[in-house]
């Protein structure tokens, strides 16, 4: 099993704690990665991209002129795509980009990211976690003492609205908590900030 110290918000090691290897300590697997991140990705995009066929734009009711003896090409309407101001053939239409992969797929993604952070040093488990009051700039200090001042995953064992207020103004750094740890979270942020309940949570449903 993998350890890790274990950190205080004033950034003094004060113990250690052994990860799971059924969650913390497997072989990344990068192709299940990258499928995970293009599902979480493309879950993202509002598909409300639209444009107007034939049917839907003003205008090209009447046949523009009879269909013989005029010498020109026949034409049905002065709104077919062919037309300046007609209409376009196979546009995007609403639609959602959102697809599924297989659970075991999923919960193999998550836990090769996290194995990731531990293998690159890019985990910091905390013993605790709490603020009497929302306060960026102790929070930012927080950070500091914890040498992670550059793009941040928080991971608490449940929602705290005084730490999400905390460091929701702090460019890079983002607040979960543990059961809304995803794979995409996880990689786009260089450290990984997790309490030691938090990981209790992650391995109960993951390991």
């Amino acid at each position: 099993m993998p350890k890790v110290a274990v950190y205080n918000i004033s950034g003094s090691q004060v113990g250690e704690v052994e990860l799971k290897d059924t969650v913390f300590g497997i072989e990344p697997n990068k192709h299940v990665l990258h499928e995970a991140v293009l599902l979480q990705l493309a879950s993202l995009r509002q598909g409300t991209h639209k444009v107007k066929g034939r049917s839907e734009v003003r205008g090209g009711g009447r046949k523009p002129w009879k269909q013989k003896g005029t010498g020109r090409a026949r034409q049905g309407s002065i709104r077919a795509p062919q037309w300046k101001g007609g209409g376009t053939v196979f546009g995007p239409t609403p639609r959602s980009y959102a697809y599924k992969l297989p659970k075991k797929v999923r919960r193999l993604a998550i836990k090769s990211a996290l194995s990731s952070k531990v293998i690159e040093n890019q985990i910091i488990v905390l013993d605790a976690l709490t603020m009497n009051a929302p306060k960026t700039k102790e929070f930012v200090a927080i950070l500091n003492n914890l040498k992670a001042d550059q793009k941040a995953l928080i991971v608490a064992p449940s929602y705290d609205d005084n730490v999400a207020l905390s460091a929701r103004n702090i460019p890079g750094v983002k607040f979960v908590a543990a059961d809304g740890i995803n794979v995409l979270d996880v990689l786009k942020h260089d450290k990984l900030i997790i309490t030691k309940e938090a990981v209790q949570k992650v391995e109960e449903v993951f390991a």
